[in-house]
């Protein structure tokens, strides 16, 4: 029999233990994939139970409803929309088992290793060079844009290891250790004073074949994977009306509302009213879409919504700076040179950083091309070099 006393201390004990619970990010993420609410559309055992994206984003909205604050896009954006899909398609049982729990939980940050300083929308002519010496791979080649390649423990590597063969025909795809032998990451300063992305040198570094994804040549198609997902992750996911940036307009313009003349007023009020209703039309379709998908890669459609959700930021924040009317032309933070993204925090450090939304994760006009060949049918650009072995394409 238990005294009162004693419940009472077993029940603080409780109390503080189920608080250490929630405030270790591992232990409760880990615990999230293992219940399999992690990513809902992967199959049991690896995080998921088989469902679709839809029921993820309903799981997400009671986590956060309960208070639980840990955000996938916060914590390992590029690991968690982009990472761990890949490995799920096309890696080897070893290879989900080391990364896709640690890739939900956060305790390795995966970087994308596809833009080099000569191809960026053009990323099947990249020049890097991966060269076999018996059960290794030997790479050589600069990367460039590389997003939080400075705290990543891991890369999804892009590189050409037959240059006889058609550009798109002669890529692999590896899982690079960023902290292996002739890796060196530099810091790349945006105009917001910060350095969220870098440029990667990779000298003579080894990957094992073992790190592969995918066949040996076949890396175009790995990366189609990472980069329709890249595109999913970045339109984002279904969100309460009104919140997010444009929630932000509309308290902005009810401060200012009652400062502008009538004409000036009424202005501002059709454009504010318009801008929310694009962003409520993108919100819905968004939504529609998250809930039809079912597991496995998305298709053309994340584009649309990534093409859609970036010019909409644009809009959006460049009204938020209108707005503020002088004010907008001071950059609070000032220009730190820092790793940190602290800009995000402010309206003005959103709309410097909102320029780049554009070409990040593919250019609006590659997204247009998506949307005209492959949801329209128009016919495509024309390719002069599409059958031409990519060593003899004039560079």
């Amino acid at each position: 029999m238990y005294s009162d006393q004693d419940i009472a201390k077993r029940t603080e004990e409780l109390v503080e233990e189920c608080r250490d619970f929630l405030d270790d990010q591992f232990r409760f993420r880990g615990a999230q994939y293992d219940a399999g609410l992690a990513m809902v559309h992967f199959p049991e055992g690896y995080g998921g139970l088989g469902g679709n994206r839809g029921q993820q984003g309903i799981i997400d909205g009671i986590l956060k409803a309960n208070g639980v604050t840990y955000e996938d896009l916060r914590i390992n954006p590029i690991g968690i929309g982009m990472g761990a899909p890949t490995v799920l398609a096309y890696g080897s049982e070893e290879l989900k088992e080391k990364h896709l729990k640690r890739i939900f939980t956060g305790e390795d940050v995966w970087c994308q290793l596809f833009s080099e300083p000569t191809h960026g929308s053009d990323v099947a002519g990249i020049p890097s060079r991966a060269v076999k010496d018996g059960d290794e791979w030997v790479v050589n080649g600069q990367k460039v844009w590389t997003t939080l390649a400075h705290i990543s423990s891991y890369g999804m590597l892009l590189t050409r290891t037959d240059p006889d063969v058609p550009k798109h025909k002669g890529l692999s795809y590896f899982v690079l250790d960023m902290h292996a032998p002739g890796v060196d990451v530099r810091p790349l300063y945006q105009m917001t004073g910060e350095a969220e992305f870098n440029e990667v040198f990779l000298d003579d570094v080894r990957i094992h074949d073992s790190q592969r994804l995918g066949a040996e040549g076949e890396g175009w198609r790995v990366a189609t994977t990472t980069l329709m997902n890249e595109r999913v992750a970045l339109a984002g996911g279904p969100a309460p009306r009104g919140s997010g940036v444009i929630g932000d307009l509309v308290k902005l313009w009810e401060q200012r509302k009652d400062t502008l003349d009538g004409t000036e007023r009424a202005v501002w009020r059709d454009r504010v009213a318009g801008l929310w209703i694009e962003a409520e039309v993108g919100r819905l379709t968004n939504a529609r879409a998250k809930a039809a998908a079912v597991g496995g890669n998305p298709g053309p459609e994340g584009s649309v919504a990534k093409m859609a959700s970036a010019l909409l930021s644009q809009k959006v924040n460049s009204a938020i700076v209108d707005l503020l009317g002088a004010d907008g032309m001071l950059h609070t933070p000032g220009y730190p040179m820092t790793r940190s993204s602290e800009s995000m925090k402010t309206r003005t450090g959103r709309f410097l950083r909102s320029r780049a939304n554009t070409i990040e994760g593919g250019t609006t006009e590659i997204m247009k091309n998506i949307l005209g060949e492959r949801m329209l049918g128009l016919p495509g650009d024309v390719r002069v070099d599409k059958d031409v072995p990519w060593s003899e394409i004039p560079k």
